[in-house]
């Protein structure tokens, strides 16, 4: 059985209930998941209920034509390839069908190896294409999956990476923002044995309740004002491989119980949706956040966090690591220098850097050098190039001094005047600020409208 028949689920449409049982007794000794349905009604109806790879679809049936069925499949689920099913009188049918979408014909009565070669094709191209859709939202990420750095806590954590690798459990990924957490997952995806199926990432951070519910697990046509089709979740495109759940800690507490059904049996349903439906990935989840102190201040539901972190990875902060600093900040000065020969730092601004305290860690730097690069007047970038904004542990700062407040603040007074110092001192760049107070730019956003900040 091969790793694409074990994987694929096929349905068998035709209204000849002897060729129908033929095929998919067929199919099922090749090792594929088969259903079979002698109209196209049922067909219509099976495929709004399954997850199917590919559909073998007889032209001519009684009450539901063949064609119907087709301009279904590819208005609804465009994903799903279809083979079309044809008698010789009924060739130009067929052909008009490779037009509205069908990815080829075979006439009747159909040659065994010919079917299976030719399922087989179906089923790469569409794989082909869900790999061309999912690089295309990589298109701008210019080095595949490269972790710098020698030293003896990134090394550690490489060590335990290999390791969790080899499993197939789920993974939390602990650390502050910018360390780096979703490339470690992504690194992880590609030492498995899912390396080949989909890697597929979301921000829980970024998109409202429903539009991440609807990300994630999909919607069925009409399930609200703008569902004028049928949408797959990112559960249903990662099928087989890997589920990145960024910024976790900031899912609702209404979606929480969701996500754990899913993990524990695979099974979810589209919005909108009455009927079951599983997918088979590995759910590897990032945060910045304590969950456990969240789950004990009952913002995170503790079963699903135990469901999440079989294995915890936690990726140190960049001071914790500072013999990375030069390395990855040569890394960035190649990778983004806009000529061959790279800019160079000078012994001061290697200095600086390396006495610098790194709040929103590597990323951080990334900026910083990517800001260096254009301040930089000649090939040597100097310590004034670099422009280090205001951090914990900076060796240098600009702007006007930060008063500290004598009288005793309560807890919530005290992040107010820490929140408003850091966006004046970053000059409201919310992206930046977020990025040192180690918090996601949403909660930045709910901060600002909490305490009624206002730029000055």
């Amino acid at each position: 059985m091969t790793e694409l028949a074990k994987n694929s689920k096929i349905l068998v449409c035709d209204d000849e209930e002897a060729l129908c049982y033929l095929l998919k007794e067929q199919l099922i000794e090749e090792g594929f998941n088969v259903d079979a349905v002698y109209d196209g009604k049922y067909a219509i109806e099976a495929i709004k209920q399954k997850n199917y790879d590919l559909v073998l679809l007889d032209l001519n049936m009684r009450e539901v034509q063949g064609e119907e069925v087709l301009k279904f499949t590819k208005e609804e689920y465009p994903s799903i390839e279809v083979i079309i099913l044809s008698s010789q009188t009924e060739m130009k049918k067929a052909i008009q069908c490779i037009k509205l979408g069908a990815y080829d014909y075979l006439p009747k009565p159909h040659d065994p190896e010919e079917l299976i070669l030719t399922i087989n094709r179906a089923l790469e191209h569409k794989n082909l294409l869900l790999k061309t859709e999912l690089l295309e939202k990589e298109v701008l990420k210019k080095h595949p999956v490269n972790i710098i750095g020698t030293s003896k806590a990134l090394h550690r954590v490489l060590t335990l990476a290999n390791k969790a690798a080899m499993s197939d459990s789920n993974i939390l990924i602990e650390g502050e923002t910018g360390t780096g957490k979703e490339l470690f997952a992504e690194y992880i995806h590609k030492q498995s044995a899912r390396k080949d199926k989909p890697f597929v990432a979301i921000n829980c951070a970024s998109l409202p309740d429903q539009l991440i519910e609807s990300e994630l697990f999909g919607h069925e046509k009409g399930a609200f004002t703008d569902a004028k089709s049928t949408k797959q979740g990112l559960v249903e495109i990662a099928h087989g491989g890997t589920l990145f759940l960024d910024e976790i800690g900031e899912l609702s507490l209404s979606l929480q119980p969701k996500l754990l059904r899913f993990l524990e049996n695979g099974e979810y349903r589209r919005i909108g949706g009455v009927t079951n439906l599983t997918s088979n990935v590995r759910v590897i989840g990032a945060t910045n956040r304590n969950l456990l102190e969240e789950a004990e201040n009952r913002n995170f539901r503790k079963d699903l966090l135990f469901r999440l972190n079989v294995i915890t990875l936690t990726i140190p902060p960049l001071r914790e690591r500072k013999e990375d600093i030069i390395l990855l900040a040569n890394y960035f000065l190649e990778a983004k220098s806009p000529v061959r020969s790279p800019k160079r730092l000078s012994p001061e601004a290697a200095e600086l850097l390396m006495n610098y305290d790194f709040s929103g860690n590597v990323r951080e730097l990334e900026h910083i050098i990517e800001r260096a690069i254009i301040f930089a007047d000649g090939e040597i970038i100097k310590a004034e190039d670099l422009n280090l904004p205001i951090s914990r542990g900076a060796s240098v700062s600009r702007g006007r001094p930060v008063e500290i407040p004598s009288d005793i603040l309560s807890m919530e007074e005290l992040e107010k005047w820490h929140i408003e110092n850091v966006l004046n001192a970053n000059k409201w760049d919310r992206t930046q600020t977020a990025m040192q107070l180690g918090i996601s730019p949403k909660t930045l956003y709910t901060k600002i409208k909490k305490y009624e900040l206002k730029q000055n």
